[in-house]
């Protein structure tokens, strides 16, 4: 039996939204992938999503951050419905401002489109 290669596809990606760059970060693996969305180069909040056979809604939970800020666990959620793998995603925006997250949220469905191989 031979060994199954392993690596790790990194993909990085900027966007100017509401004048603001908003960095983008992507480390491919095998059935699974990390997404970090940040302004600044923090990690303050990370979750993992995965699908179930027992639900349509894919299991989630918040690996680091504040229990009450569910942005990185609905992200998550939502990547691993659309891409049926298991997702970490670490969101490291304000969340007051919805539109913000709506644009960031439409940035990266147009980056799965242009290059699905990068998640």
């Amino acid at each position: 039996m031979e060994p199954v290669p392993r690596s790790i596809s990194v993909h990085n990606f900027n966007e100017r939204i509401s004048e603001q760059t908003v960095h983008f970060h992507v480390m491919a693996m095998q059935d699974c992938f990390f997404l970090w969305v940040g302004i600044s180069a923090t990690l303050s909040s990370m979750a993992v999503a995965m699908c179930s056979r027992f639900d349509t809604v894919p299991l989630s939970t918040l690996i680091l951050g504040d229990k009450s800020d569910t942005t990185s666990c609905s992200f998550a959620q939502r990547l691993a419905k659309k891409t049926t793998k298991q997702v970490f995603a670490s969101i490291n925006i304000p969340n007051n401002d919805s539109q913000l997250m709506l644009r960031i949220e439409k940035r990266i469905k147009e980056e799965m489109e242009a290059f699905p191989d990068k998640f």
